[in-house]
């Protein structure tokens, strides 16, 4: 019998942790990682940590202790962060004259054949070919102008339907070859606009002022600071899921560094959108890859004042990086309180080490209703 007492307090201080630890998770998106970075390690693991509670929960509720309630109380206290991570939202049609809005990290379109098939440039003009998208924001950009080595993105998608003007800019020139940004529209583009970034990173945001059926809206692409893992960085992620660490933890300090200098550029890169935001005269709509989950700081500071599409008509959990880490949605497209996203869709196509998203933007037209 006091066998299984002492089992039981082991146990339940196993989840007083998991419940300090959730509730530090659920704090990372309100804490600052230049002011305190500890935090931001915890949001990231958000969703494991929220899944730990919940069986401890079960496991307390099959026994019958009232030791449940703990992790009852620390998972109701999540309320606002669960629908972040997962959404499920009825399908509705997306009116005809919405704005069908497409943004894909197309990763160089393959240029290093990380598919390792020729075949994926091809296979990604395919698919905004058949979109069609009447706004398309491409991170990761490749353009090349050698006329010796054929790899002309930018010409092939200006003949594409629905991509009369476009607006690209480039964080890395070499020669005749171009690393950056670009935003594709049916829509006369009035104006052309740069976030200029400070940190000498190769990250990059540009704004779009374009002239739609309706009225004049600003969007914004952005590419922002990514981890930069490399081989040894997998290595040491799989490592420790197998309880496997290196010596004197070098691998491990070496990863933990990586996402800190990324969580604390990311904070500065979102302020300098936010600042362009407060002075943009139109509406917005921001597209893109944050780099970052729905729990981290980056996104609640960049979403505060604008809506998710994926959480107005999302379903499912919205993963849009194909990966191990973060294996979670770090590509958004969000936008000004007047619109409304009728429509979100994670496309299931793996052709870069990003899922496309498209979302359907109309007008509000039951806040204009309301105004009038």
């Amino acid at each position: 019998m006091k066998k299984f007492k002492f089992l039981g307090a082991i146990f339940y201080l196993l989840n007083i942790l998991a419940a300090v630890s959730l509730l530090i998770g659920y704090a990372a998106s309100h804490i600052s990682p230049s002011f305190v970075l500890f935090p931001a390690f915890f949001g990231l693991a958000l969703p494991a940590l929220i899944l730990l509670n919940i069986l401890f929960l079960i496991g307390w509720m099959v026994v019958g202790r009232i030791r449940f309630v703990l992790s009852l109380i620390v998972l109701i206290l999540g309320y606002q962060s669960i629908p972040k991570m997962i959404q499920l939202n009825k399908m509705k049609e997306a009116s005809p004259d919405a704005l069908k809005i497409m943004s894909h990290n197309v990763r160089l379109f393959d240029l290093y054949m990380w598919q390792e098939d020729k075949h994926t440039r091809n296979d990604i003009f395919r698919l905004i070919r058949t979109e069609k998208a009447d706004i398309l924001c491409l991170q990761e950009f490749y353009f090349s102008q050698d006329k010796t080595y054929e790899f002309k993105t930018l010409d092939s998608l200006m003949t594409f339907p629905n991509i009369t003007y476009k607006h690209d800019e480039y964080s890395y020139v070499k020669g005749p070859n171009k690393w950056g940004i670009a935003t594709f529209s049916k829509y006369p583009i009035l104006n052309r606009g740069r976030v200029k970034f400070d940190d000498g990173e190769h990250n990059i945001c540009i704004y779009t002022d374009i002239q739609t059926e309706k009225e004049i809206i600003r969007v914004y692409n952005m590419h922002l600071a990514s981890i930069k893992l490399e081989r040894v960085d997998y290595k040491t992620i799989n490592d420790v899921y197998a309880n496997s660490f290196s010596t004197y933890f070098g691998n491990e300090k070496m990863l933990l560094n990586k996402l800190k200098e990324a969580f604390q550029r990311r904070e500065t890169q979102v302020n300098l959108i936010k600042e362009s935001i407060a002075k943009s005269p139109y509406k917005v709509i921001v597209c893109g890859d944050l780099n970052d989950t729905p729990t981290s700081y980056a996104y609640q500071a960049l979403a505060k004042d604008l809506e998710d599409s994926f959480l107005e008509s999302g379903r499912g959990f919205g993963q849009t990086y194909i990966g191990k880490f973060p294996s979670f949605r770090i590509d958004y497209i969000l936008h000004s309180e007047g619109l409304v996203a009728e429509q979100f869709f994670t496309l299931p196509e793996k052709l870069s080490d990003h899922h496309p998203i498209i979302a359907y933007i109309n007008w509000d037209k039951v806040r204009s209703t309301d105004k009038e």
